[in-house]
């Protein structure tokens, strides 16, 4: 363990219920349109199996490429309702983390990861309901020499993350909101979520009458 390697002890405030009730209403497409489609993460960052989301607050952790010391470190000072955001070098040669650390990071509360880098044991994350999104899935298990740092501001996916920002991730990737700008930014994402579901019901009443009309006019 070096200067470098020190693990500083930091806390942020939590996300109320209200607020994360209402990002976890939103999606991802409707918050990066909000944000001028900035804090949007590179899309090679991507769900590890099907149906997995989250909304937390950022634990940050900085590793070296293929080693997660620091990642167990991290579980040490995680708060409830944080996502871990790691940035992982972007190396897919070592998994970051897998089912173990996953069921470790649940029992304390947390809510999701977030890799720049790969992870294993998909189908026990998935059992376990623990939401992780990474660049890939590899056998290869990882180092455990560090240096590391947790608790820094992080580049994850070519987004700068500060401990406390807001993380979501769906389907389509993950989003950074700043935590200065929550609020402002996810009243814009609701206005945008309003305006493309009033769109949305105009297609779909189109395509009903559209539908309605085929089987009235089909042959025999």
């Amino acid at each position: 363990m070096n200067a470098f390697a020190t693990v500083p002890v930091y806390v942020h405030e939590p996300l109320s219920p209200e607020l994360r009730e209402r990002l976890w209403a939103l999606p991802t497409a409707n918050i990066g349109d909000a944000m001028e489609r900035l804090g949007v993460m590179d899309p090679a960052i991507h769900p590890v199996w099907n149906g997995a989301r989250c909304v937390g607050t950022a634990h940050t952790v900085w590793t070296r490429a293929g080693d997660n010391m620091y990642i167990h470190e991290a579980l040490t000072t995680v708060q409830p309702g944080d996502v871990f955001v790691v940035s992982g070098q972007a190396d897919e040669t070592r998994a970051l983390i897998g089912e173990l650390i996953g069921g470790k990071a649940k029992i304390r509360g947390a809510v999701g990861f977030v890799i720049d880098g790969a992870v294993r044991d998909a189908p026990g994350l998935e059992e376990y309901q623990m939401p992780v999104f990474a660049r890939s899935v590899t056998a290869a298990g990882p180092y455990k020499n560090g240096p590391g740092v947790v608790g820094s501001t992080v580049a994850v996916g070519g987004v700068p993350v500060n401990p406390g920002d807001i993380i979501v991730g769906d389907a389509d990737g993950v989003v950074v909101i700043p935590r200065v700008n929550v609020d402002r930014v996810v009243a814009a994402a609701e206005a945008k979520r309003d305006a493309e579901q009033a769109t949305r019901d105009g297609i779909d009443a189109e395509l009903g009458a559209q539908g309605a009309s085929t089987k009235v006019d089909a042959p025999g």
